[in-house]
């Protein structure tokens, strides 16, 4: 990472597991020697509202916990209309998303009361909005593996994949077993193998 402060922006709904893979990343971070500070925001309800987490990461200082309109260097989207609506606030000409292809509707969408944008327009709108995007159809894969809790891990695979986090899987190993029980090592370390070869395809394309 040559910026500093790197601001990285994980953002998804409530359930998604966004928050733990904020974790999870600002303790890779500070085992290797950044600090790190982390502020999250929920939107109306936990599960199902927006969730966002700032991860400010820095050689030199502490920084506040939320990152400045416009100062985002990664967002990395659970969720694609999240990964718009993030970027259209936090998101300048330098920013580059990781993005979830599979949408999840809020309540206000299942209910009729506001309609799901279509896929192909948040794609375009998240193009516009960022640097570089990366696409990726994580949650189907998650899946594959068994649980669509691992997308989150997925995403983060990615994001080391594509050199936008020094994050390795040994790293991750360890953070994983100080958040998650013994069991859950070898399923993660799986899906975040699966992100690093996701986006290294989608590189070669």
């Amino acid at each position: 990472m040559i910026k500093d402060p790197y601001n990285v922006i994980v953002t998804g709904v409530g359930g998604q597991g966004n928050v733990l893979a904020s974790q999870l990343i600002g303790s890779v971070m500070v085992e290797l020697g950044y600090k790190v500070t982390i502020g999250e925001t929920y939107g109306a309800s936990q599960r199902g509202g927006s969730v966002m987490s700032h991860l400010r990461i820095s050689k030199n200082r502490q920084y506040g916990p939320l990152i400045p309109p416009k100062c985002a260097d990664l967002v990395i989207a659970l969720e694609p209309s999240e990964a718009a609506r993030v970027l259209g606030q936090f998101g300048n000409p330098e920013t580059i998303a990781v993005v979830n292809t599979r949408p999840v509707h809020p309540v206000d969408v299942i209910s009729g009361h506001i309609p799901y944008p279509p896929i192909d327009k948040l794609m375009n709108r998240i193009r516009s909005l960022s640097k570089k995007c990366y696409f990726l159809q994580a949650t189907e894969k998650a899946m594959e593996l068994g649980s669509p809790i691992l997308t989150n891990i997925i995403l983060i695979g990615a994001a080391a994949g594509a050199g936008l986090l020094p994050v390795t899987e040994k790293k991750l190993e360890k953070a994983i077993i100080d958040y998650m029980s013994p069991e859950r090592v070898e399923i993660n370390k799986k899906a975040f193998r699966l992100g690093t070869e996701m986006v290294k395809d989608l590189t070669q394309t």
